[in-house]
């Protein structure tokens, strides 16, 4: 199943390799940057998480499909269409396709990673499902190098689940990528993400450290983004490994 999951990952990754328009440097790492008036983009994600410390049999694959558009110069709104993802693994209590939320975010920018000396940008998102209800606020900072870009993003969730919505969950995160575009079709670098889980907001769960390298392809009307992260932390109940591919098209 493992082989499997990874062969659909890397040939829909693969698949966009000849043709990418303008597109994402990273997968977990918002940028400051919003389309313009008019553009759009839909977007599919995979994600595909496995080994937690408790079940080496696990896998699960999230799936995201998305369509954002540039609203003004500095606003850009997106629709998830549907998140829903696959388990199976021996803690799994129910194997299968499930379907989890629908969800709108928007990014608004307050300054260029180019032209200022430092690129901000303020997001938020809202994600309902059935017996789910999640908020989710960013604070984005960027800046551009030439062909060098850092990302940094800080993160506030809130996260409701249960037939009464009585399950809270809150997630403090922090996340940093760094990109390096090699020529206008090719751009290697990695991103680091940090998470800290607080049950209830009141009981700190832990804290996990995730890093590793992408890389991100380019060609015409079309870009796809690869991002390989290992846990680097012992965290419990949570995976050893996430990969994670976004391919788009820009219209």
């Amino acid at each position: 199943m493992t082989r499997a999951l990874f062969s659909v990952l890397l040939a829909i990754f693969l698949s966009a390799v000849s043709s990418f328009g303008s597109g994402r440097r990273f997968t977990y790492v918002y940028e400051a940057t919003t389309l313009h008036p008019g553009e759009f983009e839909f977007e599919n994600w995979v994600t595909w998480e496995t080994n937690p410390p408790e079940d080496s049999t696990f896998d699960r694959v999230d799936f995201r499909h998305e369509l954002k558009f540039g609203i003004t110069e500095r606003l850009q709104a997106a629709v998830f269409l549907a998140d829903w993802f696959y388990e199976d693994g021996h803690s799994v209590e129910h194997e299968g396709f499930t379907y989890r939320d629908s969800a709108l975010n928007l990014i608004y920018n307050l300054s260029d990673p180019v032209k200022d000396p430092l690129g901000f940008a303020i997001f938020g998102e809202v994600r309902a499902g059935h017996e789910f209800f999640l908020l989710e606020g960013k604070l984005i900072a960027q800046k551009n190098f030439g062909p060098l870009v850092f990302a940094y993003n800080a993160t506030l969730e809130a996260e409701w689940e249960g037939e009464d919505l009585d399950h809270r969950l809150g997630v403090i995160q922090q996340s940093l990528g760094a990109s390096y575009e090699m020529n206008h079709h090719l751009a290697v670098g990695a991103e680091l993400l940090h998470e800290i889980p607080v049950a209830e907001w009141e009981s700190v769960e832990g804290h996990f450290v995730y890093g590793g390298p992408n890389v991100s392809v380019r060609g015409k009307g079309w870009w796809a983004t690869l991002t390989a992260l290992a846990q680097l932390t012992r965290g419990e109940h949570e995976p050893d490994f996430q990969l994670r591919a976004i391919v788009g098209v820009h219209f």
